[in-house]
């Protein structure tokens, strides 16, 4: 009971382990959670460290698992968290993940490398449709006896008054509808108001195959006469990010390719829905064992990163680390060495020394669910010395108290004896969403500082 007021007795302990039994025997004491290591190497670069490597390989993996869990929530399928807690790999496990992974991201990226040219290719069907739709309208209106002598007497004068009616060329595209406005004054200062514009919105936005939004835009149709303007047109388009398309001069032609048009778009949309329906099947067998993954590859890396602490001795046999750990845990951490070092198939116990040093250790104070967060109140104020009293055991009286008598109203304290008693009962769903959220943090997880 004293202990509950005090943080624990710590020792520096001395281990032993063989080289092919320090993977699980780490693993166990990680398991544990009662063990803080030391870096016995202090002066070596992290990159010249024996496990580099398999630290690198983690990491990658862990990349790869990310880039996965991204698709994943873009695709707003939920992920499958059972609570399960695995083992970790051996490390020759990391092969056959590693494989797995990589098939995994390379199906992925190969998916949306083909949808997203799809949806571009889909893109610039539909765009070509409402040309040829809008267009035809156009030339209807052009037909129109009034407008036509119009737009030939605007070409004449600007002309100077060279000749009757002009045969005119015309380009036709699409262009986002917020540019409309600079679009044409541009072309009306660059052309010097010698060329004819007409232009309609498109009702239904588009989607944008590179980032997937949604955007507005517009069929236009610009008439012009001789080349030189021609040239001039198509560097503005291209300026303002247009996208230009072939538009048949005869309605007939027109109407044979807006029917191929309309054709192939139906074609297409059907790929497009199988490509679809192959990614959701892909991404949902991921989601299932996505936190598995997850799991076992981070403590993969946990691993290594703490098999780099330690030392290894002149054979290259044996791995030397130093440990703090709690006196009165010594005997759970002997049984986590034996059940790490039968694990791993070696027949060569590990060792536990207990050393002598005037090194202070560090604090710790054992917690359990109704502790933990009195104690989290005062770690945030600052953290004790080393077996110096700790303050949360009586923070369990005063800090109820103290909140009582700030908010001394029984409204607000019926309101919280609601919240509490709510928080009770749901206790285990709520630790079982692995929150990130200080609140709902895993409270059994021990602190060592």
């Amino acid at each position: 009971m004293g202990e509950l007021f005090r943080s624990e007795e710590m020792t520096l302990a001395q281990l032993f382990l063989q080289s092919e039994a320090a993977y699980c025997c780490v693993s166990e004491l990680g398991e544990l959670g009662m063990v803080q290591f030391r870096d016995l190497n202090p002066d070596v670069n992290v990159f010249q460290r024996k496990f580099v490597n398999e630290v690198r390989r983690c990491e990658e993996m862990d990349r790869k698992l990310r880039f996965v869990e991204k698709e994943i929530k873009k695709a707003i399928i939920p992920t499958i968290d059972t609570g399960e807690n695995p083992e970790v790999p051996f490390p020759r496990d990391m092969i056959d993940l590693e494989a797995t992974f990589e098939k995994l991201e390379n199906e992925l990226k190969e998916i949306n490398t083909n949808q997203e040219a799809l949806k571009k290719n889909f893109l610039e069907l539909t765009e070509l449709k409402h040309i040829l739709r809008r267009t035809q309208q156009f030339f209807d209106e052009m037909e129109d006896p009034n407008l036509l002598e119009e737009s030939s007497s605007l070409m004449e004068g600007n002309e100077g008054g060279r000749g009757a009616q002009l045969r005119l060329g015309f380009v036709a595209g699409v262009i986002g509808r917020e540019r409309i406005p600079t679009f044409e004054r541009m072309l009306w200062r660059v052309c010097r108001g010698n060329v004819f514009l007409r232009k309609a919105e498109i009702e239904d936005p588009l989607e944008d195959p590179a980032t997937g939004d949604q955007v507005h835009k517009s069929v236009f149709i610009i008439f012009f006469q001789g080349d030189q303007l021609k040239n001039r047109v198509k560097k503005i388009c291209e300026g303002f990010r247009a996208s230009l398309y072939p538009c048949p001069e005869t309605p007939l032609e027109r109407k044979e390719m807006l029917a191929g048009v309309n054709s192939r778009i139906d074609d297409l949309q059907m790929v497009l829905n199988q490509t679809e329906d192959h990614r959701q099947r892909v991404l949902q067998a991921a989601s299932k064992t996505m936190r598995v993954w997850f799991i076992k590859v981070r403590k993969m890396k946990a691993i290594y990163h703490t098999l780099n602490l330690c030392n290894i001795d002149v054979t290259q046999k044996c791995l030397i680390a130093e440990v703090w750990c709690p006196v009165s845990d010594l005997d759970s951490i002997q049984f986590a060495l034996r059940r790490g070092t039968e694990r791993s198939g070696s027949t060569v116990p590990s060792i536990l020394n207990r050393m002598q040093t005037k090194q202070t250790p560090p604090t710790f104070n054992k917690t359990n669910k109704f502790t933990s967060g009195f104690q989290n109140i005062v770690d945030a104020y600052g953290i004790g010395n080393y077996r110096e009293i700790n303050p949360a055991p009586y923070t369990i009286i005063t800090f109820p108290f103290l909140f009582a008598v700030m908010f001394g109203d029984m409204g607000h304290g019926a309101l919280m004896t609601c919240a509490a008693l709510y928080l009770v009962i749901r206790e285990s769903r709520l630790v079982a969403q692995k929150s990130d959220n200080e609140v709902r943090r895993d409270v059994n997880k021990p602190r060592v500082y």
